[in-house]
């Protein structure tokens, strides 16, 4: 499918946390020296990632749309997810049906990468700086979870999705979804711990919306 830019739109807007988040835990990583061996960052829990009062890594995507039957290209460049001083990097990230996903391990040490997929689970050793990893996903998933058996701190979240319209907050926790074709969607904000939240908005044409997001901790 093939979107009309004379008529596209967008969404945008800031993901932000309310109140005091959770503390970064600290990580030992000690059980495998070729992970502290020359890591000089502190490896820490990334899952309440907020800096001024914004939240990052927060996937973003429309979850109903107008689109029904609507099939769109996959890009051809892979994403890549990285296993770097054991830790994932990046800890979240999205990519279309179709679209590789490419797996790099830049440590000294052995991984395990299992992807506990709701559709088609995988499990592949990677050896010390090995050969990459490729993979492609044939359905949509939502924070599907990446592990390493061998270093059980280590966690990333794959979304998959069937169409283009999505995004990752960054540390600034904004987020923009651009080439919208006129209509009603649904838009939803997911996070690893904190969950979904949705909200409808009506996109015209040309026409940029800003929508915002709140999290906080219960």
């Amino acid at each position: 499918m093939k979107v009309d830019p004379a008529t596209a739109g967008a969404v945008e807007g800031v993901i932000t946390f309310k109140g005091v988040p959770p503390k970064p835990e600290s990580i030992d990583m000690s059980q495998d020296p070729a992970c502290v061996f020359g890591n000089v960052t502190p490896n820490r829990s990334q899952a309440y990632e907020v800096a001024n009062g914004k939240l990052a890594n927060v996937y973003v995507y429309v979850k109903e749309a107008p689109l029904a039957g609507a099939r769109f290209e996959s890009p051809k460049e892979a994403v890549a997810l990285d296993q770097n001083g054991c830790r994932y990097a990046p800890h979240v990230l999205a990519l279309m049906i179709g679209q590789t996903l490419h797996i790099l391990n830049s440590d000294p040490a052995l991984h395990n990468v299992n992807a506990q997929s709701k559709v088609a689970p995988w499990n592949v050793s990677q050896s010390p700086k090995g050969a990459p990893i490729d993979k492609v996903f044939a359905q949509p998933e939502v924070m599907m979870v990446v592990k390493c058996n061998q270093h059980p701190w280590m966690k990333a979240y794959v979304n998959v999705s069937a169409h283009p319209f999505f995004a990752v907050t960054g540390p600034d926790g904004k987020f923009a979804i651009r080439g919208l074709p006129p209509g009603e969607y649904t838009l939803a904000a997911v996070h690893e711990k904190l969950g979904e939240q949705t909200t409808r908005v009506s996109i015209g044409a040309k026409e940029t919306k800003s929508v915002g997001f709140e999290f906080g901790v219960k």
